[in-house]
């Protein structure tokens, strides 16, 4: 089996738990993921399977989600999943006060990821540091915010703030809900959250753990090709003798191409079979075609 899912993740789960859940409907181990998702958030999970696990890193790096941000209400996870460790009344925050400050949090901009994360330090997640009471010192980092807009504002003693976000990969919800509660002196949590966009897959084209046993019950179920999947990265297409050269994993030279874009590219055979990507260079006299995932 080789090729994509692109899954809704469902509340309660963890991104492990459903690639362990989907190793047992397909019947085999090799599965991933591209891109952690929160037990308590839903939406896209990006799933690889097979060989297709080689390929992750080249899929875009860019997420959008829907959250809803809790003021006047902190807790040591930055969101609803964990103690809260502080209340304060937010009923006099307006939604102008609220949007006025977002700007602070688009474009490229330092962040403090939430202690319970699954950031590495010294070998161990953040959260098993942070699970053991350990005080957890939280690297800071540049991370990359596109655009946020506001999608609607619940008023009350713990009012919430809906909005959409589109951002680079790294990107914590959870610690700009924390920290627009701290710019409005009142605390922020992360209420709830919806993945609506990954490694360029969208919800409105996800399927459901659900779908996909009822699919491979009946005999229907089809991963996503990686030629699909790929389609952001250009493609060539090699002659029966370059795809000869190809599966020996030797170097492809050719002294002129149509539409030449150096770097990584999709290979197809003539009939269209997805072959695997090669690195596009180009030398003094001709370009070169470097393998670096060859599928057989």
């Amino acid at each position: 089996m080789l090729g994509f899912i692109n899954l809704n993740k469902p509340a309660g789960f963890t991104s492990h738990d459903c690639v362990a859940k989907i190793r047992r409907l397909l019947k085999t181990s090799k599965v991933g993921h591209g891109g952690t998702l929160d037990p308590a958030a839903t939406g896209v999970l990006p799933i690889a399977v097979g060989k297709a696990t080689r390929l992750l890193p080249l899929f875009p790096e860019n997420k959008a989600y829907q959250a809803k941000i809790r003021l006047g209400m902190r807790t040591n996870t930055d969101d609803l999943e964990g103690d809260v460790i502080e209340t304060k009344s937010a009923s006099h925050i307006t939604l102008e006060q609220a949007q006025s400050l977002l700007p602070q949090f688009i474009g490229k901009i330092e962040q403090i990821p939430p202690a319970f994360s699954a950031i590495r330090r010294d070998g161990k997640r953040l959260y098993e540091l942070a699970r053991k009471g350990e005080q957890v010192d939280v690297p800071v980092r540049t991370v990359e915010v596109y655009g946020i807009k506001v999608l609607g504002w619940d008023m009350g003693e713990y009012p919430e703030l809906e909005v959409e976000i589109a951002c680079g990969a790294g990107t914590y919800i959870r610690a700009i809900a924390r920290d627009l509660g701290s710019l409005l002196n009142v605390g922020g949590t992360l209420a709830a959250l919806i993945r609506t966009e990954s490694c360029g897959m969208k919800l409105s084209q996800s399927i459901t753990l659900e779908e996909i046993e009822t699919q491979v019950k009946s005999g229907c179920f089809s991963l996503i090709s990686p030629a699909i999947a790929l389609q952001h990265l250009p493609a060539l297409i090699l002659s029966v003798e370059e795809v000869k050269r190809w599966m020996q994993g030797q170097k492809l030279a050719r002294s002129q191409l149509e539409t030449p874009t150096l770097g990584f590219t999709r290979l197809n055979d003539e009939n269209g079979n997805f072959l695997g990507i090669g690195e596009l260079v180009h030398s003094e006299t001709n370009w070169l075609i470097i393998p670096k995932i060859v599928f057989t």
